[in-house]
């Protein structure tokens, strides 16, 4: 099985256009959403739930009013300032609250339980070009690193299920910790880049973090028109390190345009866009060795 994931060094790169295109042209896969914070690859795919599972990490402290005595010691423990007195009594902020467990294993009345804090939900769905896994985080919550993994894991007992070659994965922006899971076990990343200043300081951070955990790495170049001298300096950097330059991708309203009408590039119309999508995928194909 290979694991190919589509990231980029910041949002706003194009990465999610071009992982629907490659959902699009790839054969006997399994799609995988890792931006679990802010998934939108769901937007171009349209999928159909058939499986949503809560999602648990943590937990939380709440406070049991008709046992707690009001000594305060709760209060005055809590360094993050999450317990809060009002009229009706001390009771927990859950914006503030990091469970730590001071508060339970201190309290005299045994008055503060500590359930797994429910964090969001993933789903199992299928849509037009396959079976894809995602999920969504509630507002604030953390352990995106955790859920990218659960989802990492259904995706490849699903592939082994429906004995799918691939899982293809777009993975989050930056280089936090839903990307540092992404790259686990990954067979190949493929960035995708702009060039911009920030375009060409994101990727050299993404490419250190996959050089450290020893994922092969590829870079696409989005937009190449808009910027000749950061191209350049993008070809260099590329050059120096002995990373595959897979594409160099126009600025074309075509993509914007299929946003729009909820479908990926490759859905529309032949173009010379598409096109150079097409090859660029075929490209991807051979240097995960899906292609012999």
């Amino acid at each position: 099985m290979h694991e190919i994931i589509i990231i980029s060094g910041k949002g706003g790169t194009g990465k999610t256009s071009l992982t629907g295109a490659f959902a699009h042209l790839a054969s006997n896969k399994i799609i995988c959403d890792l931006d679990v914070d802010a998934p939108d690859l769901h937007l171009l795919l349209q999928p159909q739930r058939e499986r949503e599972e809560d999602f648990r990490s943590g937990h939380e402290a709440r406070i049991d009013g008709e046992k707690c005595d009001g000594c305060g010691v709760c209060a005055s423990m809590c360094r993050f300032g999450a317990i809060r007195e009002d009229e009706r009594g001390f009771s927990v902020d859950p914006l503030r609250c990091e469970g730590c467990k001071v508060c339970v294993a201190f309290c005299p009345a045994e008055a503060i339980q500590f359930p797994e804090k429910h964090c969001g939900q993933w789903y199992v769905s299928s849509t037009r070009f396959g079976p894809m896994v995602h999920a969504q985080l509630f507002p604030g919550e953390e352990n995106s690193g955790r859920l990218v993994m659960v989802l990492k894991q259904q995706a490849r007992e699903l592939a082994k299920a429906r004995e799918a070659e691939l899982v293809l994965c777009d993975g989050a922006p930056g280089i936090g910790c839903p990307v540092i899971s992404s790259l686990s076990g990954a067979t190949l990343a493929v960035a995708v880049t702009e060039p911009t200043p920030s375009g060409r300081h994101d990727l050299e951070r993404v490419a250190e973090l996959c050089g450290h955990f020893r994922v092969a790495f590829s870079v696409i170049i989005n937009k190449h028109d808009l910027n000749p001298d950061e191209v350049s300096r993008i070809e260099a950097f590329c050059r120096e390190r002995s990373y595959p330059v897979l594409a160099h991708l126009p600025h074309d309203p075509i993509v914007t345009r299929a946003m729009v009408d909820g479908l990926v590039v490759t859905e529309l119309p032949e173009t010379d866009f598409s096109r150079e999508l097409r090859r660029t995928w075929a490209r991807i194909e051979e240097l995960a060795g899906l292609v012999t």
